[in-house]
């Protein structure tokens, strides 16, 4: 059976553990040469332990894949270019980067402080940002050079960003910021042969296990929906050269559904041609709001 990464060369983030970890592997069995980046990092982003990332990369070996271990902090400008640089000089060229990396800091909006938005904001946004920063100049000094780029991000929202979540407002945030940054990188770099798509899972990890503990886990026998497993076919797709088409979406993804996530689009309105009174303003807004489908429930409200 042909393999739909073979010779790509592959970055996940986040890889030592979950759904970064089932990334990897699958890559590897698609025949992809993978850098497995993790920073060994508890959930809520304190420590470092590169055992993780040796760990996957040992696997990815055992079966007869390629593979390194990248222990770069992928929210550090230095580091994010270190690892583009790493993959290049390992494999020769880098084609796809997976932006996978998260932490969390669980907390109700009147508890949560300052410290904890600005660690969730760090790991999750501008950890996208660096590593595709780096990543999206090597692509473009390549494009200009008249190479030829088959290239791919793909990131990590969540539907805590699409939807929201009751006690999740820093990564709710967070996550809402990456699908909009998926949009902006697939609308740019789109001329230098760069796709930018994003996924928002749903599957056991170590975010989800404590939390939704009893939802979540594995049953005894049958399909295991929360499998993390079951979120890497579509993102090894997304990195093939077949998916070259398909750019700037999101895709929810739980157990076998895939789907397209609608995101935020002009819905009902009424124009009044001339400047609005803020007494005839209640009107309107009923009107519209009639005539509007309803929002998705946020999660935890239902």
């Amino acid at each position: 059976m042909s393999q739909i990464c073979a010779e790509r060369v592959v970055i996940v983030t986040g890889a030592g553990r979950g759904i970064g970890r089932a990334h990897a592997l699958e890559f590897a069995t698609q025949g992809a040469r993978v850098v497995v980046n993790d920073v060994g990092a508890a959930r809520d982003g304190g420590g470092e332990d590169g055992a993780a990332a040796e760990a996957v990369v040992a696997e990815i070996r055992a079966l007869g894949g390629e593979a390194i271990a990248n222990t770069s902090d992928i929210a550090d400008w230095e580091a994010a270019g270190s690892l583009i640089r790493d993959a290049v000089e390992a494999f020769g060229r880098l084609d796809v980067l997976v932006n996978n990396a998260g932490i969390l800091r669980d907390r109700m909006f009147v508890n949560a402080t300052v410290e904890e938005w600005d660690a969730v904001m760090r790991v999750h946004l501008r950890g996208h940002f660096c590593p595709a920063r780096h990543a999206a100049n090597y692509w473009r000094e390549r494009a200009k050079t008249g190479q030829s780029v088959d290239a791919r991000i793909i990131n990590t929202s969540s539907q805590s960003g699409l939807h929201g979540s009751v006690g999740q407002i820093g990564y709710a945030a967070a996550k809402a910021g990456i699908a909009s940054m998926t949009l902006v990188q697939a609308a740019e770099l789109a001329r230098y042969g760069v796709t930018a798509n994003a996924v928002a899972p749903v599957a056991r990890t170590r975010m989800t296990e404590d939390v939704f503990s009893e939802l979540v886990q594995a049953p005894e026998s049958g399909f295991d929906t929360y499998a993390p497993e079951n979120v890497s076919p579509l993102v090894t797709w997304l990195g093939s050269a077949e998916s070259s088409h398909v750019t700037g979406r999101v895709f929810e993804v739980h157990g076998g559904v895939i789907s397209v996530a609608d995101g935020w689009r002009r819905g009902a309105q009424v124009d009044k041609g001339a400047r609005w009174s803020p007494g005839e303003v209640g009107a309107a807004v009923d009107d519209v709001l009639e005539r509007a489908d309803g929002p998705v429930p946020v999660h935890g409200t239902r």
